[in-house]
Parts: structure tokens; sequence; C-alpha cells
């Protein structure tokens, strides 16, 4: 029955989405609609038809984010091609420096924002200011990775609170993001460009044409001896194990580190998802040194792990405790709308000032990525430059290689949440500050000098 309501969710998130114009112009995925359907059904049910019994409908729905987040973080590196680190820096540098000032922005907003206002106003949890950065860059499967970290940390319903600072964080993303776009071709910071002109009715509904199907992914293995789908979530399943093994090995070593570093509750409480990222990178390195990365298809890899975000997405939105929201709901709006306007901020006035060229291009793709999920940040570059006529596809996409193991689900990411709780707000605050100043430092000193001779 769980299994067969996430289905129906999605398949009912897609009608809606083909149905309804406005959706398809807000580029809202379908797992979202789907999501919100759910917790809107469920919502109904528990007022109003109290006989109906769900339990068998969504049970193991609140475990899914934090199980399947794994698998998507597992397959970042495997089957995809790793450029030489210095290709990556320099194409990626300045992309790089822009997305960190970005994110660990976020952290010194949210955290200035709870300790100054939040806390001693409304009295929510000293790690609200966190949600921010987890609940914005991170997204859904970041707070589902970190739903275990929560409990051990005394703090259960920052879930509920992380998962709707990602749904809204979402919508606000594709939204404004559109908006913004709108805005650039008016200004001409963009030229040529006429939103949603160029698109068909298929297209807007999320359908390929027959004739313009793509393929999933190439068949590596012969299915007389296993399926190559079976044979990929195998692979991503190692990847997963490895990660496994390194989450057992810092809860040993947590064991015989002083008593000081037990305290801050770091290892003990660090998530899984993290690790299996690192697994993925180990276990692509090594296929490629022994020559059998043939064996593994980039396409079937990125199938998997975007069934996994979707089913992630639809059972996290469809399971936020609504009674967690409605006695927060004032702090989650205040933390919002001051996030909202910090990425705004970025796009507006940092951007220009810190990219060579395509400033808008490239900075809509790390808006949409510190809004909503890398997807939303693609989808809103892809609409301003569908062709890939400037660097910004491919800058946003080296970034991604240094960028992701640090934010939004990375080291750091991981690291904040135990640490607000057992340093408080303000060392952590001044750890992303300082964070902040030096990717602006390294910015000014090492690539604003290049972009002054460009000019």
């Amino acid at each position: 029955m769980s299994f067969c309501g996430l289905c129906l969710l999605l398949l009912l998130g897609k009608v809606v989405r083909t149905a309804v114009p406005l959706l398809q112009r807000l580029f809202l995925p379908t797992s979202v609609i789907g999501g919100l359907l759910g917790l809107v059904a469920i919502q109904v049910c528990r007022r109003w038809f109290p006989q109906v019994e769900l339990s068998g409908w969504t049970a193991g729905w609140s475990a899914m984010p934090g199980f399947l987040i794994n698998i998507v973080f597992a397959s970042l590196f495997i089957g995809a091609s790793i450029p030489p680190l210095k290709t990556v820096w320099e194409q990626g540098a300045a992309q790089l420096c822009y997305g960190q000032i970005c994110a660990w922005g976020q952290y010194v907003v949210g955290l200035a924002l709870a300790g100054l206002v939040l806390v001693p106003l409304f009295h929510v949890n000293s790690a609200f200011g966190t949600l921010l950065e987890i609940g914005f860059e991170g997204g859904h499967g970041t707070v589902g990775g970190l739903s275990q970290t929560f409990e051990d940390l005394g703090w259960k319903e920052g879930g509920a609170l992380g998962f709707t600072v990602a749904t809204c964080g979402m919508v606000l993303g594709v939204s404004l993001g559109m908006t913004l776009i709108n805005l650039a071709a008016k200004r001409g910071w963009i030229q040529g460009l006429k939103v949603d002109a160029h698109r068909d009715p298929l297209e807007m509904r999320g359908i390929y044409p027959p004739e313009e199907q793509p393929s999933a992914g190439s068949q590596t293995v012969r299915s007389d001896s296993v399926d190559s789908l079976a044979f990929h979530l195998a692979i991503l399943g190692l990847a997963v194990f490895l990660g496994y093994l390194l989450k057992q090995a810092l809860l040993e070593l947590n064991g015989v580190l002083p008593q000081g570093i037990r305290e801050l509750k770091v290892l003990e409480s660090f998530p899984l998802f993290p690790l299996c990222m690192l697994g993925g990178l180990a276990l692509q390195l090594f296929l490629r040194r022994t020559r059998l990365s043939h064996l593994v298809s980039g396409g079937q890899i990125q199938r998997l792990a975007g069934a996994s975000l979707d089913f992630l997405v639809i059972s996290a939105v469809a399971s936020i405790r609504v009674e967690f929201i409605l006695a927060q709901w004032m702090p989650l709006l205040l933390l919002i709308l001051a996030g909202t306007a910090w990425n705004l901020f970025c796009v507006l006035y940092l951007a220009p000032r810190i990219f060579r060229g395509a400033w808008f291009e490239r900075a809509i793709a790390e808006f949409g990525q510190s809004m909503g999920v890398t997807a939303t940040g693609l989808l809103l570059l892809r609409t301003v430059d569908p062709e890939s006529r400037t660097e910004a596809a491919k800058a946003f996409g080296y970034k991604q290689l240094l960028h992701e193991p640090i934010m939004g689900g990375g080291i750091w990411t991981s690291i904040a949440l135990p640490l607000v709780v057992s340093r408080g707000n303000l060392t952590t605050w001044m750890i992303c500050a300082i964070a902040v100043l030096f990717w602006l430092c390294f910015w000014k000193i090492f690539l604003g000098r290049a972009k002054r001779e460009a000019q």
C-alpha cells in the first residue's frame, strides 16, 4: 500500500502538472506537486475523515528520504568523467568562489537572524538558523539525510521544518528565477532571449515527442548474465557500502578521541550520505585505474539517482508534520524571507562584480541551486542559454566537483548542525563569516586581477 501510494501521487502529480498551465510556467517538478497532493490528502483525512486508516498507506514514508539520499549522493561521481584538477580550477574557480559565498552567506544570514531575533523572541531551537542552508542549498535530500542527526541532537521537529524550508525554496527558486530571467531580458543582460517563446506545448508539459525521445543509458552487460539496471543498482549499493564502512570508522575513531572532542558530537552524529559520495568517488577512481569504467553507464546511474530523488521528494513533502509548521510559522517565514533576500542580493549585486562574462547566466544557475536543487539551476540556465553558447554550463559543472563535497549536503553542512548545538550560535556564525570573507578576499586577490586585465 505504501509503495502504491507513492506511485499514485507521482502519477497524479504528472497529470496535474500536464493539465495546469501555471504549474508548467513555474516549472514545478512533478515530485513536489505529488508530495503536496499527498500532504493535503493526509490532512483532509485526519481532520474530516478520522475513521480512514492511513498507517498502511504512509508506512515508511518518513524514513525514505534518509535512505534514498544515500543513493543520490553515491551517484554523483559514478559513471562521470573526472577532468584534471587544473582544468576544473581554470574554468570553474570564479564559479566556485561565487557558489561558496552564496552558501556560506546563508549560514551567516540564518544564524544571525536566529541569534538576534528568532531565539530571543520566539524561543526556537538554537540551531534554527542552520535550516536556511540545509533546506535551501541542501534541499529535501539533505534534510532527509540529517533526520537522524536532528533526533540525536534532541530536535525531532527540525526535520519537518527543514522539509518546509526546502519545499518553499524550490517553489521560490523556479518562480523568482523565471521573474529574474524576464527582468534580465528586458534590461539587456542577456541577448536575444524570448522566454517560453521557443517552447512547444509538449515541452511545456514535460513530455518528449516520440521522434526526440533520448536514450536513458547504455546496457553495458548482457542480460543473459545479469540485467544491466540491476548491475548498476548493485554498483550504487557498493558505493553506499563503502560510505557505511567510513561511517563505522568515524564511530570507532570517536570512541578513542579525547572527551572534549567527543562532546562536540560531530563524528557521532555525522550523517551517512556525504560519506556515500566519497565512496562513489573512490569507486569511480578505482574503475578508471583498472580500466573498467566502460562497464558503468553514466546514463543508467543518473536514471537510478533521478528516480530515487523523485520518490525522496514525494515522501518528504507528503510526510511533513503540519503541527510543527503551524507552531513556528512566523520564524519560518522570517527565515525564508531573509534567505531569499540574500540570494537575490547575490544575483543582482555580487554576480556582475565577480564574473568576467555571461554574469547573469552563471548567476541564475547558482540561484536555482542555492534555492532548490542542482536540477533547478540547470533548468534556469537552459532557459537563458539553451544552446550553451556561453561558458556558464561548463563552469557550473566544474564548480560542482569542488563545491558539493563541502556545502549543500557536504562536509560542512553535516558538521554545522551539531556544532551549533555543542558550541553555540555565535561560534558557528563567526566561522561562517570568516569563510565568506576568505572567499571574497580570494576572489579579489587571485581572480579579480584577471577580470580587470580582461576588461
